[in-house]
């Protein structure tokens, strides 16, 4: 068995809206083992959800996607709608940001996690009830027996999420997939929710794709980190080297926008400054050049190739940091 589980090659997506053709993701490369954490961090409108979302085959059909995308074994890119059934829930399974708008309101919680699971496998009501007891139990959601019975509007936003991540569970998938899972949540229970995925991850041995703009949950919880900008992959490496030898400028600049203890309560807030490339406009040159301190000519004229400069270490950046950068 490959302990590699699923391999992103020069995955490129393509929407045409009004006459144009926005590139949303543009030639992403990146893998994850079995087993492995990968955050894949940036700003709104980096392609950090639309890179996911072909994983799991969730793009609509004006959605063109090339490349490859191998999980285990099997390529993604082309397969059918039935096969690509098969995969999901089983394989790979998505948790999203908001699960007010993914549970159905009118149907209680019970019955809900019994659907995932009946559309997975052959389960008399009885059998998937007990599962999903089971499920509920598993991702620690208090009075489990009594919330099957609930609506999703009597739970709060963290149990909420907790039963969108047990109907994740349903089939217990070698790869999930948290989309901004604990965006909506306040800092408490984000921090609960991501102990709970650490934990779930260690105890059924799937690898996990987590997809934010906050690198502090990256650098505590992620083996490795991915930072996306304008559709591309722009620096990869295992966390700890990451943050400690940063060498995107674009990565320097979403940390240094990190509000920090020791700054005075009244400092100004760091940002990063400026504004993302149209994606229908795809300009010659480095698509952070507008922003970038350290832009020349050459970053306007030429984009950088993403390559491995230093062991384990990817970037695509002609002028990169000189030194590191800690949480």
């Amino acid at each position: 068995m490959s302990e590699c589980l699923l391999e992103v090659s020069e995955l490129r997506v393509d929407f045409r809206h009004d006459g144009q053709v926005v590139r949303a993701v543009d030639q992403l490369t990146y893998s994850v083992r079995r087993g492995q954490t990968v955050a894949m961090i940036g700003e709104s409108g980096s392609g950090k959800t639309v890179s996911s979302r072909a994983i799991m085959g969730l793009l609509p059909p004006t959605a063109k996607v090339t490349g490859s995308i191998r999980f285990d074994d099997i390529e993604m890119v082309g397969l059918g709608e039935k096969a690509m059934r098969a995969q999901r829930g089983c394989g790979v399974a998505m948790v999203f940001q908001d699960p007010t708008r993914s549970l159905n309101p009118t149907m209680r919680i019970g019955a809900q996690i019994r659907e995932a699971i009946q559309t997975h496998e052959k389960a008399s009501r009885g059998s998937a009830h007990d599962r999903a007891l089971e499920l509920l139990e598993l991702v620690r959601l208090p009075a489990a027996q009594e919330r099957l019975q609930q609506y999703p509007h009597q739970l709060s936003g963290g149990m909420r999420q907790r039963v969108m991540i047990a109907i994740a569970l349903a089939a217990s998938p070698k790869l999930l997939i948290a989309d901004e899972a604990t965006t909506a949540l306040d800092v408490t229970t984000q921090a609960q929710i991501m102990e709970l995925l650490r934990d779930l991850q260690q105890r059924l041995g799937m690898a996990l794709i987590m997809i934010s703009h906050d690198l502090g949950l990256a650098a505590s919880f992620a083996d490795e980190v991915v930072v996306m900008y304008a559709g591309r992959a722009v620096e990869r490496a295992p966390t700890r080297m990451l943050f400690s030898h940063v060498r995107m400028p674009y990565t320097r600049a979403l940390l240094d926008a990190i509000p920090r203890l020791e700054n005075a309560s009244h400092a100004p807030l760091a940002a990063v400054p400026g504004q993302p490339p149209n994606m229908a406009l795809r300009e010659p040159g480095c698509p952070f050049t507008p922003r970038c301190p350290n832009a020349t000519d050459q970053c306007r004229a030429h984009a950088p190739a993403f390559e491995e400069h230093e062991p384990d270490h990817l970037w695509a950046c002609w002028h990169p940091c000189a030194d590191g950068a800690r949480l």
